[in-house]
């Protein structure tokens, strides 16, 4: 089905070294090899990996990766820290082996990813980018976000929106996620989301793979990135926080070419430049749970 492609093609960043899966690098540069060779790679987006485990990554991942691009491309997002400087310059070292030369492999890291909480930790940290990285700014949304939103935007950065976690206080109200979507897409500024998105519909479910865990309500990424695409049609605030809040499939009807919320309908070319151009993709640290998921709702 077009609609279902275009909505989920390169959607799912793997995040298997970040909790609640927490994988030794080993297991996660495996993993994202098989997820690679599968029927669902069209899914699959970028490997996950804190800048200051690059050389890690590299021993563990050497005998996975593509050796030319003929065979495939890695392309990996970068999370920085609290030392930008150094994380960059890790980077730098990690892209100039893998360019040219014995080493050189089908393997990039094109994305940075970082927290700021204020216009000027923004903008600072602007300054020492490198031009040629793509730049995800995650930022608090408790209170309203415009301001860093618009900061992020002036700089040709993007946002980034933590959507939960291992703890029920994670994650984040729909009226808070709603009100940044809809800032995102009036200031034109694309984003990403990050953690507690397993799940294709809101839904409680546990925090963790525990059998102790606790449980909370989770918001799903059929609507949160279906709420984008309407955002960028111009749905409002409080129809994005109903949508948000939808938890049956009921509510969503997908033709070949088309999805109807309601009354409300997208058709595969809304959806496909929403995912293109403004809400791209989800950092996950289980690829298979969400396409589980999906295959259960008949949507796979």
């Amino acid at each position: 089905m077009k609609t279902i492609r275009s909505l989920l093609e390169n959607l799912i960043d793997y995040a298997g070294l970040f909790p609640p899966a927490e994988l030794p690098m080993a297991k996660a540069v495996k993993n994202y090899a098989a997820y690679c060779q599968s029927e669902y790679s069209w899914m699959l987006g970028k490997f996950i990996v804190p800048a200051s485990r690059l050389e890690e990554f590299e021993q563990a991942a050497a005998e996975f990766w593509p050796q030319d691009s003929e065979a495939g491309f890695w392309k990996l997002s970068a999370l920085g820290g609290t030392n930008l400087q150094d994380d960059l310059a890790t980077i730098n070292r990690f892209s100039r082996r893998h360019s040219f030369g014995e080493q050189a492999a089908a393997v990039m890291v094109d994305t940075i990813e970082f927290k700021a909480s204020t216009v000027e930790e923004i903008q600072t940290a602007m300054r020492v980018m490198h031009p040629t990285l793509t730049c995800f700014v995650e930022i608090p949304i408790h209170n309203d976000p415009t301001e860093l939103i618009q900061a992020i935007g002036e700089q040709g950065a993007f946002a980034k929106v933590r959507t939960g976690g291992v703890m029920p206080d994670a994650f984040p109200s729909s009226q808070n996620l709603a009100r940044f979507i809809a800032t995102c897409a009036e200031e034109d500024v694309g984003f990403k989301a990050t953690a507690g998105l397993h799940h294709p519909l809101r839904s409680v479910n546990r925090l963790t793979y525990k059998p102790d865990s606790a449980s909370a309500m989770m918001h799903g990424f059929l609507n949160v990135f279906l709420a984008a695409a309407f955002a960028q049609s111009g749905a409002s605030i409080e129809q994005l926080i109903e949508i948000l809040e939808e938890t049956s499939l009921e509510a969503f009807r997908f033709e070949e070419r088309s999805v109807m919320w309601r009354d409300e309908m997208l058709v595969v070319g809304h959806i496909r430049n929403a995912r293109h151009l403004f809400s791209f993709s989800f950092g996950s640290c289980s690829f298979t749970e969400p396409i589980e998921d999906l295959q259960r709702l008949q949507l796979l």
